[in-house]
């Protein structure tokens, strides 16, 4: 028992129904904060995997059938079912991932923002009318769903990544079987529910099972038209691989490791202010977390100073603590993947500068890395936890080469009053997003997408809505 929520690992959602997997494992499902067990999730089997492929071609031909206004409607009916239900499933996404209890009831509300875009977009899924070339006859093209799609969500923000996913099936008109991230299973399952009832059986499905398992036998299946992926970079690299092998469209939004750039004429105490919040939210377990920090020469000293200060006075605890600031790292193999990734980097030259954690659960310490190198192992490796490096430039040329030499691309910021870096910097840095003294590099109505390693296509934004769309030219002749 804890924040009077009762923990029960959830079912799997097939063709309407919640049942219990079939598969003979299990997996133990751990708070993070206390390293303690909640409960075990019952996985997927080859048969439910089956019978949700064949639920989701039936439940396809049903919703793409519904109105788009209707689907609209329905999709908004879940939103406020969601709303209503915010902090039950808030509760259960701390208590699963560890995250604080506020950044839990945040990313609730940005989740049924997304699904809130999507269904209004459902509205201006336009096609056009061309000019006919011949008389008595009419051009025109349409815009229809792809079909059934398997969308695989991650564990670091399993509200937000899965609700991209669902809003823009679902209001395409497709249908949608979604495999959840197996660490926090009880937190989507929740969200899920707010919507399956508002559609026919089998168009919003929800499986936990083997990711391999899983991810061979969807993306296998004829009936699966689209695929999209929220992951790791090896993982997108063997999803886009077996997506090529059956000629399926993939959308996939990868890691990242974003650069900072803070120019001389930057307001320190504003940059420190917002890049530390953003920076190790959610511990740092984030694509778009701001962690190559590259500082001008003048302002080297003033700067990392504000930001280890800023940085050591965070709370770290529980996040059911309401003055919890940071919360532990999700798993023991996280922490561990932290702690070599430091040790690996100092070992190769870089200094540490490091606050405190608690020595229970996954905690790992604020961390700030300076004397990195390009091939430190620390700017060649995305770090996924509390960890930020900081290093000088002379000149915004040479901070936009170190800023590129990364093989990654999601997401940017550049902290300055100058016009001429701006704009620059918005031309030249290799990212899909960029924040220009500001931290939102991702809302509803913008697309968010990367760039090299970091992946490829878009999720939200009119951009996120054509990717569960094909265009089909019709030519009427009298």
């Amino acid at each position: 028992m804890s924040g009077q929520i009762t923990y029960r690992a959830p079912e799997l959602l097939i063709n309407g129904q919640w049942r219990t997997g079939r598969h003979a494992m299990t997996v133990a499902i751990v708070n993070p904060a206390s390293a303690e067990t909640l409960d075990r999730l019952h996985l997927a089997n080859h048969d439910d995997i089956a019978q949700a492929l064949q639920a989701a071609q039936q439940g396809f031909e049903a919703w793409r059938q519904v109105p788009a206004f209707e689907r609209c409607a329905r999709l908004e009916k879940g939103v406020n079912k969601m709303r209503e239900q915010m902090e039950h499933i808030a509760t259960l996404l701390t208590l699963e991932q560890g995250k604080p209890l506020a950044e839990a009831r945040a990313e609730c509300a940005m989740a049924a923002d997304l699904i809130k875009w999507y269904a209004e977009e459902a509205r201006r899924t336009y096609g056009r009318i061309i000019p006919a070339r011949i008389p008595n006859s009419r051009m025109q093209v349409l815009k229809q769903p792809v079909g059934p799609v398997a969308a695989f969500a991650p564990w670091n923000f399993p509200l937000v990544l899965s609700a991209r996913k669902i809003g823009g099936a679902l209001a395409a008109g497709c249908s949608i079987i979604l495999k959840g991230a197996e660490e926090t299973p009880a937190s989507v399952a929740a969200m899920v529910a707010c919507f399956a009832a508002e559609v026919p059986a089998g168009t919003l499905q929800l499986l936990y099972g083997v990711p391999a398992e899983v991810s061979e036998h969807l993306i296998a299946s004829p009936i699966i038209r689209k695929v999209t992926f929220t992951g790791s970079v090896p993982v997108g690299r063997h999803l886009a691989q077996l997506a090529a092998k059956h000629l399926k469209r993939i959308t996939l939004e990868l890691g990242g490791h974003a650069p900072v750039i803070v120019c001389a004429d930057a307001d320190i105490d504003k940059t420190v202010a917002q890049m530390v919040v953003h920076k190790f939210r959610n511990a740092g377990q984030a694509c778009l977390a701001p962690t190559r920090f590259y500082v001008d020469r003048a302002i080297e000293g003033d700067f990392m100073d504000a930001f280890i200060a800023a940085s050591h006075k965070l709370v770290l605890g529980d996040g059911m603590d309401p003055i919890t600031q940071m919360g532990p790292l999700a798993s023991a193999r996280r922490l561990a993947a932290v702690r070599d990734l430091i040790d690996r980097s100092v070992q190769a030259g870089a200094r540490l500068h490091q606050g405190a954690a608690p020595s229970s659960g996954f905690f790992a310490p604020v961390s700030l890395l300076t004397g990195v190198t390009p091939e430190s192992p620390v700017i060649q490796e995305e770090p996924f936890g509390p960890v930020a490096t900081l290093t000088t430039f002379d000149g915004i040329d040479h901070a936009l080469n170190l800023a590129n030499q990364c093989a990654y691309g999601l997401a940017g910021y550049l902290f300055t009053d100058s016009a001429r870096t701006i704009l620059k910097v918005s031309d030249q840095l290799e990212v899909g997003s960029l924040a220009i003294n500001g931290m939102g590099v991702s809302v509803p109505e913008a697309p968010f997408g990367g760039l090299k390693d970091s992946g490829y296509g878009s999720e939200s934004g009119i951009e996120g809505m054509e990717a569960f769309l094909e265009t089909k030219f019709t030519h009427h002749c009298a």
